[in-house]
């Protein structure tokens, strides 16, 4: 942690020669789909399924291994591309140094177009988007949230910058199984037109890169997962004082998704996985997490991809982040990294961390850790 402490530390000084006001030469961008499938329906064959990729190539590229984008809840490929009060995004940061990067909108959401018969859709309310993203220091449903500071703004509506990020909210599939197999299936077929990636995911898409990269490990060179939808098996319901935590329902009966994934020993049926309860949290304001009970089978095709979870300061994931890396851990995913950015001195950051004041700084350590994580010359054009 000190070693990553001094990465952070570093990067003032190491950014000063990718100032955001410097010129960003762009050698090739455009947009294609991928995945999908035709489907007869009443009123005629429709297709459902594919998914919107936008892509990036620098000028000035340095690394053969491009950078996959996907974003989580709600969100889509904007979320990379620039923030609510009008600053660079990750993608900007990262073609700065030499990236090529694919910002993707879901199957179903945004410039990805949804048919009826794929499944209904849900929203996210001006409430649920202030208690969870933008403001939930006002709320205090968890302990961490009042620590929440780096939002640009008040983070309600009729701030300018809140009403922008909320005019980029989009209705979702009401059904995350059904989110999990669409992506999967597009992610996949996105490795198999572009070749080898780096996956960043973020929320409910955490999901979707376990998914990707079971179904094409030889593919997938690494995976960022800033606060991967968690946390292991049951979901978390943060209901405030003094109680904080109640379990919600069983929505990955496959440990960390809905979906199948490959296991050792195999599975026959996903009661064949079996879950026990820590009995006491961690640490204080931490959930109890549930775990595989031992011996744990292990998640064969992620078992050699290096996995940097990054966990903020103030969010909801702060209670139970760790969950998911020690669940990754004990299922063989041993090259997993676990950064709670307080502990590196960025502090005060919500879920919404792409789009905060220091967003910069926070995808400069997933940058840090790329460069020091992977084989040497893997990502070196």
């Amino acid at each position: 942690m000190k070693r990553l402490a001094f990465f952070v530390a570093g990067l003032v000084l190491s950014n000063a020669a990718f100032a955001a006001d410097a010129p960003l030469e762009i050698e090739k961008q455009g947009y294609f789909f991928v995945g999908g499938k035709y489907e007869d329906t009443p009123d005629g064959k429709f297709m459902t399924g594919h998914m919107y990729v936008e892509y990036q190539i620098p000028r000035n590229r340095t690394h053969e291994t491009p950078i996959v984008f996907f974003a989580g809840g709600g969100q889509s490929g904007l979320n990379y591309t620039g923030t609510p009060d009008g600053r660079e995004g990750w993608a900007q940061y990262l073609l700065r140094r030499g990236y090529a990067v694919y910002m993707l909108d879901q199957p179903s959401r945004a410039r990805s177009p949804h048919q009826p018969e794929v499944g209904p859709l849900t929203r996210l309310s001006v409430a649920r988007v202030q208690q969870q993203f933008t403001a939930p220091e006002r709320s205090n449903l968890w302990p961490q949230a009042k620590l929440h500071t780096q939002w640009p703004g008040s983070g309600v509506a009729g701030d300018p910058v809140f009403d922008q990020f909320f005019g980029q909210n989009f209705p979702s599939l009401a059904s995350f199984p059904r989110q999990q197999e669409l992506n999967r299936d597009a992610g996949a077929a996105l490795l198999d037109k572009i070749g080898p990636a780096i996956l960043v995911t973020h929320s409910q898409s955490g999901t979707f890169g376990w998914l990707v990269a079971d179904a094409r490990p030889g593919l997938v060179k690494a995976i960022v997962a800033m606060e991967p939808s968690g946390p292991p098996v049951s979901e978390n319901v943060t209901k405030g004082a003094p109680d904080w935590f109640e379990d919600g329902p069983v929505t990955k009966p496959y440990g960390l998704t809905a979906p199948p994934l490959a296991y050792d020993p195999p599975l026959q049926k996903p009661e064949d996985l079996a879950f026990v309860r820590e009995d006491a949290p961690q640490g204080p304001d931490l959930v109890r997490c549930w775990q595989q009970k031992e011996p744990a089978r292990k998640i064969v095709n992620l078992a050699n991809i290096p996995v940097l979870v990054v966990q903020t300061e103030a969010s909801y994931h702060a209670p139970y982040d760790h969950c998911t890396v020690d669940y990754l851990r004990k299922a063989g995913v041993t090259r997993t990294t676990f950064v709670r950015l307080a502990d590196v001195g960025i502090k005060g950051n919500g879920h919404m961390l792409m789009l905060e004041k220091n967003n910069q700084q926070i995808i400069g350590v997933a940058e840090k850790w790329l460069g020091t994580t992977l084989p040497s010359g893997s990502t070196q054009k």
